[in-house]
């Protein structure tokens, strides 16, 4: 509902009052200025037919003496429980990095079982990338007070699920945050940000680029209201999927399984000992390979097995690939494209494959440079930069490799005082041209795994990318990476395959790896790392857990598990469902030090509160041990082990 005279808005669903004094607020040379600040107002509309189906796009055209035109922009469809919006500015000469389209305060119209609001809401933090540690969070919002999301925002209450999500689908040009806060003055207040950087959130040392011409177009945002939170989660993901499509090939094989060097093996690696891997997983783990599209990959180090550095002699990578095809695997690698390792050396060292030096392709940031994780910033709309990427690229495909674990995307999206394309200005524009050259080369022929990567654009452009930064064996790791399934499980919709690292075991308890183990499976797909080159007990366990065809169901989707509770902040939820077919699966865990009891709440579960189920538990701890069925029913009390997990296969009686 648009206020002509006054350039506000008011959001509603079925009469019900979400937020009221929506504005829009922007930048433009220097000043800033909102929709309230025009003298007058129309409004067209027209029919439109897209990707979310038929609807109707509503313009509002602002104008006053001395100011650009302002367009603010909605879509609604018959039936969706969110619509979007966008903001334009149209004018001679426009200059800016500021383009709220939606700022408002939050009310929640007190007749829809809202009788705590704003006590108890909760607000859902997403890190724009998995660098660093970082965690997702879900404070409490009156505890929060102020708090900004990248690209997407949640507010809900965990009890009845009752959420408001928005954020951006569109992450080409703008970088996006979103700001939740609350004081007793206020209440809540809704602010999504185009233009956001932080250098705790977004990496960035220097503000947003600037956009300029004679139309600016703002992020599209995304804004609904759902009666379960985790629905509209996944519904958001899947909106930013149908907005901006994959430009990656499409993925039409099974799962991705697997083994990858960094787990354990690090940069011990050699020939033999990545051979060795091979002829372990030919050998003893068959059964664990074909229950899916099963890789091996060299990570980092890979690069000892070279004569003559990147450019030079890749024959023995190459026999390692031929030999990895020969035993019925798929050979993978790694490679962080936009980064440069070797800074500190000086700026005159020769970019490998082009006639230009490092120095020349530095992402220049005001005064400086972008230095992080120890690699410093490649600007990826040089021509060098490109050069480089097309050799290496080249080489790996000629050596054989079928996937391709691309690392520290992030540097590719830092914004640039000038990037060496003068058309480019910001960060996201900037990893645009970066990602689609790297995906152009690529050309169809691996599996594109991202490591550490911005959270929601590098959705089009891989297939697969691991949820948080690296884990290892010990619960703690297992922790760190279910909290950001807990809160970033619905990314399942954006990407083909989420991943939780590497699963090793080392000399683990039998609990801790059954957490780790249950880690990977709830987020989609299994990836393992311990050295099977060198003896030791993780060889016996490997042979024992992984060859279990039931668990190698669980991931035959590929989907994440939901979370049933979102009320764990920087923790981990204890429980997580799927629902696949006739089958759902019940994930369990317990990393306190004290065993634990589970009550089985069916209505939490979305499952039928009168009907009793067929339960079997899984055993995470080898494939021969087969647990008898137990009837489950509502309130039912299943416990689990001090630092061990579960996982409940049920069916309908």
């Amino acid at each position: 509902m648009y206020d002509l005279k006054n350039g506000t808005f008011t959001i509603a669903d079925h009469h019900v009052l979400i937020l009221k004094h929506g504005i829009a607020r922007l930048k433009n040379a220097g000043i800033v200025f909102t929709s309230e600040d025009y003298q007058t107002r129309t409004y067209s509309q027209k029919k439109i037919k897209d990707a979310f189906g038929a609807g109707t796009k509503h313009t509002i055209l602002s104008r006053a003496q001395g100011k650009a035109d302002l367009k603010q922009i909605f879509y609604t469809y018959p039936g969706l429980p969110y619509f979007f919006c966008e903001a334009e500015l149209e004018g001679n000469s426009l200059s800016g990095n500021l383009m709220n389209p939606l700022e408002g305060s939050v009310i929640m119209d007190r007749n829809i079982n809202t009788r705590d609001f704003p006590i108890g809401w909760r607000t859902l933090f997403v890190p724009f990338d998995n660098d660093t540690f970082i965690s997702y969070n879900a404070p409490v919002i009156t505890t929060a007070r102020n708090q900004v999301s990248a690209e997407v925002g949640a507010l809900y209450n965990n009890e009845s699920r009752l959420g408001i999500i928005t954020g951006s689908v569109t992450h080409k040009v703008w970088k996006t945050g979103v700001r939740s806060s609350y004081s007793l003055k206020e209440g809540i207040r809704l602010a999504v940000l185009g233009g956001y950087t932080e250098q705790s959130l977004t990496r960035d040392t220097i503000s947003h680029g600037l956009l300029s011409g004679n139309s600016i177009l703002s992020p599209k945002i995304f804004f609904g209201l759902f009666d379960d939170w985790r629905i509209g989660m996944e519904t958001y993901a899947k909106a930013n999927r149908l907005q901006e499509p994959p430009v990656v090939n499409p993925w039409k094989r099974a799962t991705p399984v697997g083994w990858n060097s960094w787990g354990a093996m690090q940069d011990k690696i050699t020939f033999e000992k990545a051979t060795a891997v091979v002829n372990f997983f030919a050998d003893s783990l068959k059964d664990f390979q074909s229950g899916g599209t099963a890789y091996i990959d060299l990570d980092s180090y890979w690069d000892k097995m070279l004569v003559g550095g990147l450019s030079g002699d890749y024959s023995m990578l190459k026999r390692f690939a031929t030999e990895t095809k020969n035993k019925g695997l798929k050979p993978g690698i790694y490679w962080a494209p936009f980064t440069d390792w070797g800074f500190k050396s000086g700026p005159q060292r020769k970019a490998e494959g082009s006639d230009y030096t490092f120095g020349e392709l530095w992402t220049k940031t005001g005064s400086g440079y972008h230095d992080i994780d120890g690699a410093r910033a490649l600007d990826p709309t040089h021509p060098g930069t490109q050069q480089r990427i097309a050799m290496v690229i080249g080489k790996l495909k000629d050596a054989g490799f079928e996937m391709i674990k691309i690392d520290f995307l992030g540097h590719a999206a830092i914004e640039s005082a000038q990037f060496y394309n003068p058309k480019i200005t910001t960060g996201m524009q900037a990893f645009r041209v970066g990602m689609e050259y790297l995906v152009n080369q690529l050309d169809g022929k691996m599996l594109i795994y991202a490591a550490i990567s911005p959270s929601l654009a590098s959705g089009r452009y891989v297939h697969m990318r691991r949820i948080a930064c690296d884990a290892f064996k010990s619960i703690k790791d297992s922790e760190y990476t279910l909290n950001s399934v807990t809160n970033g499980w619905w990314q399942t919709y954006l990407y083909d395959y989420l991943d939780a690292d590497h699963v090793v075991l080392g000399t683990e308890t039998s609990g801790a790896n059954s957490i780790r183990i249950l880690s990977a499976l709830v987020t989609g797909c299994w990836i393992i790392g311990d050295d099977f080159s060198a003896d030791g007990p993780w060889k016996s366990q490997a042979i024992q857990r992984y060859q279990n065809p039931i668990l190698l169901e669980v991931i035959r989707d590929g989907r994440a598990f939901r979370p049933v509770s979102g009320d764990r902040e920087k923790k981990a939820s204890s429980s997580f469902i799927k629902v696949d077919g006739q089958t759902i699966w019940l994930a369990l865990i317990n990393v306190d030090e004290k065993a634990k009891d589970f009550e089985i709440n069916m209505k939490r579960l979305n499952l039928n509160i009168n009907e009793i189920y067929i339960a079997r538990d899984v055993n995470l701890e080898g494939n021969a041990k087969k647990n008898p069925a137990i009837k489950l029913y509502n309130h039912q009390i299943i416990k689990v082990k001090a630092g061990n997990a579960m996982l409940l296969k049920i069916s309908r009686k």
